[in-house]
């Protein structure tokens, strides 16, 4: 049975549909929807959100809400699934990735290379609020050093939001870290040793590697699909044929495919560990950032023997800069909170401080139901532009959530050399061979769709187009 503000939604969603109300076009006001629909302002505002939570309106500030643009046809196909597994191989040439960074640092470069969103996506304003507040009020806590496992009021909000994601924890079962990068790092610590074999997904963030390398750890990369995720079954033939001691996955909103696994290939990997016995390590930095309405489920929410290693941060949805993550590991608690104090003692306190307030005033939820529209709109922006002046040949993902892109180019093209090419012209791209721990996807490149989009933007895209045809 449908809640009243879901019946007025669905009413308003019918007028949407039925042209009442064009794309671009503004809803009546809360106050002139409860009163033609004989509800109360609450009920009212009620019904917009769970219609802007559907991704059908968006709220614009001071001064309501309108119909979504229609999100353009994506007119190029889908990249295929990677190719097969081969074997375990060491990691290495990893500081390509530094030397790119570095390159486009010391220049002025549109930046499409760093899955980083540009500060207007972030609430950077409540973050400085936040900060300055906990420096004022908490003096005497941010002089010294915090827990190694955490600030425990941090713990607990986040604890509570793992609950959105179907997972129910407590706060000691957290530890808070330097951001998601170094919870991949103390989860690969405490279930390997130097030399033991990793699955990954392919292609993958290349962050992964660089952990991988630093461990003296071998990866094999496993076949991935845009829309599907890992290959369970090329997984299952990697189990049989090597000691696979952890395997490491991205399910909700890749990065750079931006797929969501589904619920029964979830369980599946699960499962699949666990007649296998290794450690299932889940990264799910972009899971909050989805396109949709409903927050997806973590495989960590199935995990009842504690083998799934919970990796995540606030890296996306607050602020890169304050470098909050956190690890719910399972059976290696014990192991990782210790690996984290010899690691570097504690996450700062005043940032653990300040996350803690921004999570537990309200406003956070708030803050990304607009962050998950405006990264919704920023892919659909992208990915028309791309379509307009990319080589026809071209292939381009269509993610469900996240905020990049994966473009397979013409096999001519040398990705290294267009992101040398490109870096002349004051562009940064991510080059495919840094997702792959052997070098694959010479013609693939990813996109960072998070920009403040401009005429200058727009003129990159086109630049880029040109570069990729000329090659």
């Amino acid at each position: 049975m449908s809640l009243l503000y879901q019946e007025i939604a669905e009413r308003l969603a019918s007028a949407i549909a039925l042209g009442v109300y064009r794309p671009g076009e503004r809803l009546p006001s809360v106050r002139q929807l409860a009163e033609t629909q004989q509800v109360s302002a609450a009920t009212a505002v009620q019904a917009l959100r769970y219609l802007e939570d559907l991704g059908r309106i968006e709220a614009r500030p001071r001064s309501g809400y309108y119909v979504r643009p229609a999100a353009p046809a994506t007119k190029l196909p889908e990249p295929a699934e990677s190719g097969p597994v081969l074997q375990p191989s060491p990691v290495s040439g990893q500081e390509l990735v530094l030397r790119l960074a570095k390159a486009a640092a010391e220049r002025r470069t549109v930046p499409f290379g760093a899955a980083v969103p540009a500060p207007s996506f972030l609430p950077v304003l409540r973050i400085e609020r936040a900060l300055a507040g906990c420096a004022r009020r908490h003096r005497n806590r941010i002089a010294g050093y915090e827990m190694a496992q955490g600030n425990p009021e941090l713990r607990r909000q986040i604890a509570r939001r793992m609950l959105e994601a179907g997972c129910a924890l407590a706060a000691d079962d957290i530890v808070v870290t330097n951001g998601c990068q170094e919870a991949i790092a103390l989860a690969l610590r405490a279930v390997t040793q130097t030399g033991d074999i990793v699955a990954i997904e392919s292609p993958t963030f290349y962050g992964q590697f660089q952990v991988i390398e630093a461990l003296g750890l071998k990866a094999i990369e496993i076949p991935t699909h845009p829309r599907d995720g890992i290959s369970l079954e090329a997984l299952q033939l990697a189990c049989e044929q090597w000691p696979v001691k952890a395997c490491l996955v991205v399910p909700n909103y890749s990065n750079p495919l931006g797929f969501l696994m589904s619920e029964s290939r979830k369980r599946e990997l699960l499962g699949l560990a666990e007649r296998h016995r290794f450690a299932l390590i889940e990264d799910d930095v972009y899971g909050d950032l989805g396109h949709g309405a409903k927050r997806p489920p973590v495989i960590k929410a199935w995990d009842d023997d504690g083998r799934v290693l919970h990796c995540s941060s606030f890296s996306k949805s607050l602020s890169p800069g304050l470098r909050i993550g956190w690890i719910a590991p399972g059976r290696y608690l014990k192991s990782v909170e210790y690996l984290k104090y010899t690691a570097n003692l504690a996450t700062p306190s005043l940032t653990q401080l300040a996350v803690a307030e921004l999570l537990a005033d309200g406003g956070f939820e708030r803050g990304l139901r607009q962050s998950r529209r405006r990264y919704a709109e920023a892919v659909a922006r992208m990915t028309a532009a791309i379509v307009r002046y990319f080589p026809a040949a071209s292939k381009l993902t269509q993610p469900a959530g996240g905020f990049v892109l994966w473009l397979e180019l013409p096999e001519a093209v040398d990705a290294l050399v267009l992101a040398r090419r490109a870096l002349t012209e004051g562009i940064s791209i991510a080059p495919g061979p840094v997702f792959s721990a052997t070098g694959k996807y010479r013609n693939f490149i990813r996109i960072n769709c998070a920009c403040d989009w401009d005429r200058n933007i727009e003129r990159a895209v086109e630049k880029l187009g040109r570069l990729v045809a000329s090659a």
